[in-house]
């Protein structure tokens, strides 16, 4: 019973209050028109239903909420199946001949023939015409009925299917029995639930099992903890409920076991502008290089930095060896930087954006730009390797003002676009290319290396080429933006778009990034040495005004100077000077020769050269005593016509990464303003030519160090017979007429005088 101006329910187990106490209903006798009232601590009471009725206080109490029935998202069209969609249309065309007298369901688009005498409505009625459709459709074969959907077709049946197509349009005509809601599984108890999971956790825990083996963990679970008396599910309802809850199981045990302990965020990132997120990755180049023309083919890797808006290859390097933090920020330094045109590139590949014209780019650059974007990057996401985890990259990135963010362990989804990007550029590119390696050595053709003829210059164009007028302008297929997921995009009309919606900041960094972004070390200036930095001694003249002075810094480093050091290139390390901070000013090695040049070598180089000195009990007081133990460690001891024939080959290949090194830290440094002072200028130099200059520098230092130890110039001994003739008492003096005999007579006398007994 319900009493709609108070919303009085009577039914057993409901509470009323009477004058302001509470009263449960205990029993209903509807029969009799009473109910029995138990009041709190007192005895039940019948009252009649027309007493409660007429009652003035009488209000119901709120019970506890009852529970939520499922909620479920209404049935669609593409819920149904091809087949289910075909009846739905043709039970609509019947109901709308019913209804209208049309089955187009308008007057407007009648078919042939219509409307029918039986169904037109301005002859016949409404239920006249549910009669007749009605008859009409129980007098097909019954095969043919039920293959159609229209059997049992009653006018009732009409009557219902035309209101629930008021509400839902032709989905009003479908069978409820093809979109029934799942009612779960029953024989899934709360105790078997708990059994479930608790073999996952444990299934997870120890190796690899088979569902079998699951099972019977449910099973010993249930019966240790609940008793015999749980029925368990069979085996194959154990196995559908396990894949619909966990998934199918054909990953490895580790990689399972990792994914359900990181704990997986709900939250989806949506990108929206480019720069927000771009993804970097490195992979080794498919594609034997050579470093010189006559070189040995090497194996080069490839890092990438991809924007994941508008998928372009924003920046790209080639190193010969893994990158390091300092390559990793100078590729995000060419993120922010335009690409420069390349000699012989056309004018299509000149910047295309609307918006902003390529003579105004031009200028603010400084040179013509290529057809790629540029922007400083706000979220960087890469891998776990060390070189992105490195503390000197951590600095990099607050100059840089952007958040390098580490993808999840083992989730590869994270960057997944820069990885599809390499299996592009291999399809692409890399597999036309001479010297290509294949997908692994099982693909590998039969001699690579023999192939291989490109040099990495050449493959460092041959990609940048590629990735401007070939990847900038191809079709992204599914990487259409969410603003028009129809339409079709490639990188450089998505960058456009962008430019065109959100304005673009034309912002081109300053030449002095580059040595910002270097790492940094806070050492004291001494009075003669100069600085030391890792392990060498590093002097020029812009030291002099600040020798044995503090820097005046506060904070951790109080009163040290900042040299920041280029590690793929120990020459030089680079200070800034505080009177002029746009100049930066190089200091030399100690232990470089006064005159020329000596190889390039990386950091790795210096520690050997630490590690062999301290090995041979050296300990000098300048860096120029090192400087043999470098040049046999760069290989330059080995003479010019053996060079290329006794020199193993991982120690050529070592001095060409070395090599290459060197070339892109001069490459990145640029034409960067210099000191007044410093006219330093790099000598490239050929194998025979170092080996050469090796051979002289060498002989130069030994000569110095020989000719440190004598004193005085050492004088030649006399002769055999300039000894004789000196002290002989036979000795007959020369005829001169210039007075000589006078000089002879006395120089010879005392040695007479001397020999006489």
């Amino acid at each position: 019973m319900t009493r709609q101006a108070g919303l009085l329910e009577l039914s057993q187990g409901s509470m009323l209050r009477l004058d302001g106490r509470e009263w449960a209903v205990e029993a209903i006798e509807p029969q009799f028109g009473r109910v029995l009232l138990q009041p709190a601590g007192g005895e039940p009471r019948w009252r009649t239903i027309r007493w409660l009725v007429h009652h003035p206080d009488c209000l119901p109490v709120p019970g506890p909420p009852a529970a939520p029935k499922g909620v479920h998202q209404p049935v669609t069209w593409s819920d149904l199946e091809p087949y289910e969609r075909s009846v739905v249309r043709l039970r609509a065309a019947h109901l709308n001949e019913v209804e209208t007298g049309f089955r187009s369901g308008s007057p407007h688009y009648p078919a042939p023939g219509e409307p029918r005498p039986a169904y037109d409505p301005n002859r016949t009625t409404l239920e006249q015409r549910r009669t007749a459709k009605a008859a009409e459709l129980a007098a097909l074969e019954e095969q043919e009925a039920h293959l159609l959907g229209l059997d049992q077709m009653s006018e009732r049946t009409l009557r219902r299917m035309a209101a629930k197509c008021g509400e839902r349009g032709a989905l009003g005509c479908a069978d409820g029995r093809w979109t029934r809601s799942s009612k779960g599984r029953h024989s899934i108890t709360e105790e078997v639930r708990e059994a479930i999971f608790a073999a996952r956790a444990e299934s997870l825990r120890r190796s690899k099992m088979t569902m079998k083996a699951r099972c019977v963990l449910i099973h010993q679970y249930v019966l240790e903890k609940f008793g015999p008396q749980i029925d368990v599910p069979s085996y194959w309802t154990l196995r559908a409920v396990w894949l619909e809850w966990f998934g199918p199981d054909g990953a490895r045990q580790r990689y399972a076991r990792s994914a359900a302990a990181v704990e997986t965020s709900r939250a989806h990132i949506v990108v929206h502008r480019p720069g927000q997120v771009v993804a970097l990755d490195t992979t080794p180049l498919p594609v034997k290089v050579r470093e010189r023309v006559f070189g040995e083919p090497v194996t080069a890797c490839l890092t990438l930095a991809l924007d994941l808006y508008t998928h372009s290859v924003v920046a790209f390097r080639l190193t010969l060896v893994s990158e390091t933090s300092v390559d990793v920020a100078m590729l995000l330094r060419d993120v922010m930087l335009p690409l420069p045109m390349r000699d012989g590139w056309g004018p299509e590949m000149e910047w295309p954006y609307p918006g902003v014209p390529a003579e105004v780019v031009a200028e603010f650059a400084g040179h013509k730009v290529a057809g790629l974007p540029f922007f400083a990057p706000e979220t960087v996401t890469t891998d776990h390797g060390s070189p992105f985890k490195n503390h000197d990259l951590v600095d990099a990135q607050r100059v840089l003002g952007c958040n390098i963010l580490p993808a999840r362990a083992l989730r590869p989804t994270d960057k997944q676009a820069v990885e599809r990007a390499f299996g592009a550029l291999r399809t692409l590119l890399f597999e036309e290319l001479p010297g290509y390696t294949g997908v692994d050595v099982a693909d590998r053709g039969v001699d690579p290396e023999a192939d291989a003829v490109l040099t990495l210059a050449q493959m460092e164009r041959t990609i940048a080429r590629w990735v401007v007028q070939v990847w900038q302008n191809r079709r992204l297929g599914e990487h259409a933006p969410a603003w028009g997921p129809g339409e079709e995009h490639s990188p450089n009309t998505l960058f456009a778009a962008t430019m065109e919606q959100g304005g673009f900041a034309l912002q081109i960094p300053k030449p002095e990034l580059y040595y910002q972004v270097l790492p940094a070390h806070h050492v004291k200036i001494p009075n003669r040495r100069g600085v030391k930095i890792a392990g060498l001694w590093y002097d020029g003249p812009a030291l002099d005004p600040y020798r044995g002075k503090p820097s005046g810094r506060g904070g951790r480093h109080k009163n040290r100077w900042e040299i920041h050091c280029e590690r793929r290139d120990r020459r030089t390390v680079f200070f800034q000077d505080p009177e002029t901070p746009a100049v930066w000013h190089e200091l030399r090695w100690n232990g470089l020769p006064p005159e020329g040049e000596i190889p390039a070598f990386s950091d790795k180089t210096a520690e050997e050269l630490l590690h062999q000195a301290r090995a041979r009990g050296l300990a000098p007081r300048s860096d120029a005593e090192l400087l043999p133990v470098l040049l046999e460690l760069l290989g330059g001891l080995i003479p010019v016509d053996q060079w290329h024939t006794q020199q193993p080959k991982q120690q050529r290949t070592s001095r060409a990464r070395q090599s290459a090194q060197a070339d892109a830290a001069r490459q990145d440094r640029g034409p960067s303003p210099r000191a007044p002072d410093v006219s330093a200028e790099v000598v490239p130099l050929t194998w025979p030519q170092q080996a050469q200059q090796t051979a002289d520098e060498i002989d130069a230092e030994r000569r110095r160090r020989r000719e440190a130890v004598v004193i005085s110039p050492p004088q030649p001994p006399p002769l055999l017979h300039e000894a004789l003739r000196s002290k002989s008492i036979f000795l007959i003096p020369d005829d001169n007429d210039d007075g000589g005999d006078d000089d002879g007579a006395s120089s010879a006398q005392p040695e007479r005088s001397e020999h006489s007994p």
